[in-house]
């Protein structure tokens, strides 16, 4: 899952990141609304979650929000601030933000108020639709609490696996855009942060290691390679393991 976060006090923002990298969120990191803001305008990369900050340089994190709503986009948004009143908690949700975390904080309260609002919604565009505590396509399931994939076999016996978080990532990407072919830049712009870059074979090198873990070294039955285009998850073979 991918998440946005604008918080210019480095210090803050670099542990935040560093905790949520440890729970398998990619994570683009802003300092400044605006850049925020501009790059968001673009429209490049699908967000499960954002966390702004109250007040930012440039372009607030209320503005952000509101800027959200005005096109009808339902990216649900944990806003993080020192002002704790009632009345500046009800500007906040009024503006947009679908929960509110009053600095300072722990750590483990924000993972959990993240995990609520995935288990409300994800982002998809400019749709709303219900967040599982699991993900499942055909004979894969994915399990958000134990980064665990299950896979089900014809004659009813289970396999589980324990995925790192890179191949947890490519997995969900895959499963949730069954069907469609994925190119090498998509996966790269959906799965490694903003400013990063991978070397050459990155993307193939991953395939190859998330297909070791299937036990599909010398078959692409379930990550189909599409040759001069990109990969897809064959939705077919993974109905029928």
């Amino acid at each position: 899952m991918r998440l946005i976060l604008v918080e210019d006090e480095a210090d803050l923002g670099a542990a935040i990141k560093q905790v949520l990298s440890h729970e398998a969120y990619v994570v683009d990191w802003f300092l400044d609304g605006t850049q925020a803001w501009q790059y968001l305008e673009t429209g490049w990369t699908e967000y499960t979650l954002g966390i702004f900050d109250w007040m930012l340089p440039g372009v607030s994190g209320i503005e952000l929000c509101k800027w959200l709503r005005s096109r009808q986009l339902t990216l649900p948004v944990l806003m993080l601030t020192a002002k704790d009143r009632m009345e500046e908690k009800i500007i906040g949700l009024d503006s947009g933000a679908d929960d509110y975390l009053v600095k300072p904080f722990d750590m483990a309260e924000l993972l959990a108020r993240l995990r609520a609002l995935q288990r409300r919604a994800s982002y998809t565009g400019t749709a709303l639709i219900p967040q599982p505590r699991r993900l499942q396509v055909g004979c894969l399931t994915l399990n958000y609490s134990t980064h665990e994939l299950t896979r089900q076999y014809p004659h009813g016996e289970k396999q589980v696996l324990s995925l790192t978080a890179k191949e947890f990532q490519l997995l969900e990407y895959f499963m949730r855009h069954p069907h469609q072919i994925i190119s090498r830049d998509q996966i790269i712009n959906q799965l490694w942060e903003i400013g990063v870059e991978p070397v050459s074979n990155v993307v193939a090198a991953q395939i190859r290691l998330l297909r070791r873990k299937l036990g599909e070294e010398d078959s692409e039955s379930l990550i189909e390679t599409i040759y001069g285009v990109g990969y897809r998850l064959n939705i077919h073979a993974a109905d029928f393991c």
